[in-house]
C-alpha cells in the first residue's frame, strides 16, 4: 500500500485553481459517534477549504455503500472518501476506482479483503478492547470481585469495529477465564443496546455482574432496560457499566456513575483526511497509516493505569483519566 501511495501523482487531483470534488461514503447516523465524524469530515471539505464534497448516508447498507462508490467513480470525482460499513466484499469496486484513476481514502473502519486504496485512517479497535479487558481485570482485583460473569452487546457483526473491540476483550475473557454468558449485537444503536440489554435481563436474572456495550448508545440503551428491570448498575451498583466511543453524553454518564470505563474511538478524522487529500493534489507522498490519539476514561482512580500488550506486540502502560466537568464540555 506505500508504494500506491507514492505511485499517485498530481494529476490524479484537480490541480487547476478549482474545487478537488470529494465523494464521501459513510455508514450511516446510527450514533453519537458516527455524527461526530460526518460533521468532522463536512467541516474540512468545505468549499472555503478549496472542496466541493459529495456526501452519501448508506443507512447501514452495505449493497447500497457500494452502488455510492460506483456512482462516484461514474461521476469523475477527483477522490473518494470510504468509511466501510462491513470489512469485506470491497476489492471488485475498488479495482474500478483504481482503474479509472481516483484515489481512495478509507477512514475509521478497515477492509481487510483489498488493498488497492492509497491511506486509511482510524483507530486501533483491538487495542481499545486490550484497554477495557486490562482495566477490568483491575478495577476487579482492586474490588475484590472474584467471579465475572459477563455480558456482552457487541457493534454491527462484521465491522472491523466489531472485530477489534471484541477480539481484544476476548483475549482478557480467556486469560482470566472469565465467564462471557452471551454476546449479541446492538448494531450499535441505542434501540438495538435496549432490546438486547431487555433480552438479557429476563434470560440472565441475577446472573451477570459486567455489561460490555461496544458503544456509547447502546450502553445508553442498555442502562435504560436495566432501570427499567429494577436492575443496579454502574459506580454503586451490582452491575459494572464498560462502554465505547466516549462521546459528550457518555463522558456526561461515567460522571455521573452510570458507566464505570469508557474508551473512547476518535472520530474527529476530517482534517487529517483532507490534509491527506491535499497532499495527494500537490503530488506528495502521503503515509499509509494514521492513527488518532484515544484517551481512556473512568468515574474514579480505582485504576490509575492499564498495562497490556497491545496489537502491535508493544508492552504499553496508559493512565485511566477520572473524568470531570470540563472533560465532559470538551467531548465531541
Amino acid at each position: 500500500m506505500e508504494e500506491l501511495a507514492s505511485s499517485i501523482s498530481a494529476d490524479a487531483g484537480n490541480t487547476s485553481g478549482d474545487l478537488i470534488t470529494v465523494g464521501f461514503s459513510q455508514v450511516g447516523h446510527e450514533s453519537d459517534w458516527r455524527t461526530a465524524s460526518t460533521n468532522s469530515v463536512k467541516e474540512a471539505f468545505s468549499q472555503e477549504n478549496g472542496f466541493d464534497l459529495q456526501f452519501v448516508d448508506c443507512d447501514n447498507d452495505s449493497e447500497a455503500q457500494l452502488e455510492s462508490v460506483r456512482n462516484f467513480i461514474q461521476q469523475q470525482v477527483d477522490y473518494i472518501i470510504i468509511d466501510p460499513i462491513v470489512a469485506t466484499g470491497w476489492d471488485t469496486v475498488l479495482t474500478e476506482a483504481q482503474d479509472a484513476d481516483i484515489p481512495v481514502i478509507v477512514i475509521d473502519r478497515t477492509i481487510d479483503d483489498s488493498d488497492k486504496y492509497t491511506a486509511w485512517i482510524g483507530t486501533e479497535t483491538k487495542n481499545e478492547g486490550l484497554a477495557a479487558g486490562a482495566w477490568l481485570k483491575a478495577y476487579a482485583e482492586a474490588k475484590g470481585i472474584k467471579d465475572l460473569n459477563i455480558l456482552v452487546i457487541s457493534g454491527t457483526t462484521g465491522s472491523s469495529a466489531q472485530i477489534g473491540r471484541t477480539e481484544g476483550f476476548d483475549q482478557y475473557v480467556e486469560s482470566e477465564g472469565w465467564n462471557k454468558l452471551d454476546e449479541q449485537t446492538g448494531d450499535f444503536t441505542q434501540d438495538g443496546g435496549q432490546k438486547v440489554m431487555e433480552s438479557y435481563c429476563k434470560s440472565y436474572e441475577g446472573q451477570f455482574n459486567v455489561v460490555v456495550c461496544q458503544n456509547d448508545n447502546e450502553a445508553f440503551g442498555a442502562v435504560d432496560a436495566m432501570k427499567a428491570a429494577g436492575v443496579s448498575y454502574g459506580v454503586d451498583g451490582d452491575v459494572i457499566v464498560i462502554s465505547f466511543d466516549a462521546c459528550k453524553a457518555g463522558l456526561q454518564m461515567v460522571l455521573d456513575g452510570d458507566i464505570n470505563a469508557d474508551f473512547q474511538c476518535n472520530p474527529l478524522q476530517g482534517p487529517d483526511c483532507a490534509k491527506i487529500v491535499q497532499e495527494l493534489a500537490a503530488g506528495q507522498d502521503v503515509p499509509a497509516k494514521t492513527y488518532m490519539a484515544e484517551p481512556w476514561y473512568a468515574h474514579d482512580d480505582t485504576v490509575k493505569s492499564v498495562s497490556y500488550t497491545n496489537a502491535a506486540g508493544e508492552d504499553v502502560t496508559e493512565d485511566m483519566i477520572v473524568v470531570d466537568q470540563s472533560i465532559v464540555d470538551a467531548g465531541y
